[in-house]
């Protein structure tokens, strides 16, 4: 099953914009001097397929409903199991935990080797440990140039008080409180 939104290319629409002037790789240099937190979602496919990557594109929508965000590009690997998931599951990574973010980071064949999971909502894996987890229907998905939008309705969730794994300018990083 391959869900499509109403403004997916198979329907026709097609984003026009002049964006010759603008140079990718400083765009996303810019981009970088956005600090963000550091997430992996994870999906199984109703086959028993899973998929986990690091992502920082993560963010809160609405609370009424409960609704959060976070996007892949259209040529991930993965990109087939997020499209035939119900569920997916943010894991917000703590501050000791970028080597934990630099293995879902990789093209490795198995991502989840060595890590502790329990299959959540959809088979969905939560990860032991981390700061915050939202387990999550895909309520829908849109297109945004060469990303895939995907919106969540936020079903469960858990967090702890543990300190944040912070992404910025190509680096890891800890937040510091009053500086």
């Amino acid at each position: 099953m391959v869900a499509v939104s109403h403004n997916s290319p198979e329907f026709g629409m097609e984003l026009s914009s002049d964006s010759s002037s603008i140079d990718p790789r400083d765009f996303r240099n810019a981009l970088g001097s956005f600090a963000t937190g550091v997430t992996v979602i994870t999906a199984a496919a109703p086959d028993g397929r899973q998929a986990g990557l690091t992502c920082n594109s993560f963010a809160s929508v609405s609370l009424n409903p409960p609704l959060v965000l976070w996007s892949l590009v259209i040529y991930s690997p993965s990109m087939s199991i997020f499209q035939d998931a119900s569920h997916f599951s943010v894991n917000v990574l703590g501050a000791s935990q970028q080597a934990l973010a630099t293995q879902f980071a990789t093209r490795a064949e198995d991502k989840f080797a060595g890590v502790k999971w329990e299959p959540g909502l959809g088979g969905a894996p939560v990860l032991a440990d981390v700061v915050a987890t939202f387990q999550c229907r895909t309520a829908d998905r849109y297109y945004g140039g060469d990303h895939v939008i995907f919106l969540g309705a936020v079903e469960s969730y858990a967090y702890n008080r543990a300190e944040p794994l912070l992404f910025a300018r190509g680096s890891f990083g800890r937040f510091v409180s009053g500086a």
